[in-house]
């Protein structure tokens, strides 16, 4: 008979700090669903400005999650995005730690006042 082993639960500090980030997390995310997409197309998407959006995209371009292609057309630059191997597997693993640091969604909703309360390690105030 194989026995699961439990799993320790994961801290926030465990989460890929370059993926925990709004655009870099929404990026990564369309890509995932999308084979690739264009600057203008996550830039309007994520509703950014196209500078942030350049420099998170060069971050995740500089680790290796995501291919960016650059071509002209028409005399004007295109970069298309696509999610390498790589992003594809830091992403899978970001979601696997999320959901474990996360409580149970049915715990959530059927929660009674604190009773939850007492079962989440809470973050050490600072007194």
């Amino acid at each position: 008979m194989v026995r699961k082993r439990k799993r320790v639960r994961p801290t926030p500090g465990e989460l890929d700090p370059l993926i925990h980030e709004r655009l870099r997390l929404g990026m990564l995310s369309a890509l995932v669903v999308q084979e690739s997409m264009s600057f203008t197309e996550l830039r309007d998407l994520l509703q950014t400005t196209d500078g942030n959006l350049s420099v998170q995209a060069r971050k995740l371009e500089a680790a290796g999650y995501v291919i960016c292609d650059k071509r002209f057309e028409a005399r004007k630059p295109k970069s298309t995005y696509r999610l390498s191997g790589t992003g594809r597997s830091a992403l899978e693993a970001y979601l696997e730690t999320l959901s474990d640091l996360l409580p149970d969604l049915e715990q959530v909703r059927s929660a009674r006042s604190n009773s939850l309360r007492t079962q989440i390690n809470p973050l050490p105030s600072h007194s």
